[in-house]
């Protein structure tokens, strides 16, 4: 009788997508990006290259990049504000 060897694969279920009516509609516009840097080392360069990335493959209106003052905090409500009104997308880093 063969040996039997039992693989456990420790993987989780893919998830489905969100539905497309439930994601923010851009309406044709050139895109808005965001950027929030959580202030730790290298952090800006990482979101410098996303940006530039994005900027490559994408026509994007404007850039609006935003610093929380430590990463031991979350960033100040006036922060998440000003990133939901100015920009489509999001794009927050950490780097060290």
């Amino acid at each position: 009788m063969p040996n039997k060897i039992v693989l456990v694969v420790p993987e989780a279920p893919v998830q489905q997508a969100a539905a497309a009516a439930g994601q923010r509609a851009i309406g044709g516009k050139r895109l808005r990006l965001g950027t929030l840097d959580n202030s730790k080392s290298n952090a800006d360069h990482l979101l410098a290259m996303l940006v530039e990335g994005v900027k490559a493959r994408m026509e994007v209106d404007s850039v609006v990049s935003l610093r929380k003052p430590t990463p031991s905090l979350p960033a100040e409500t006036q922060v998440l504000d000003q990133l939901a009104e100015e920009a489509d997308v999001v794009i927050s880093a950490m780097a060290d």
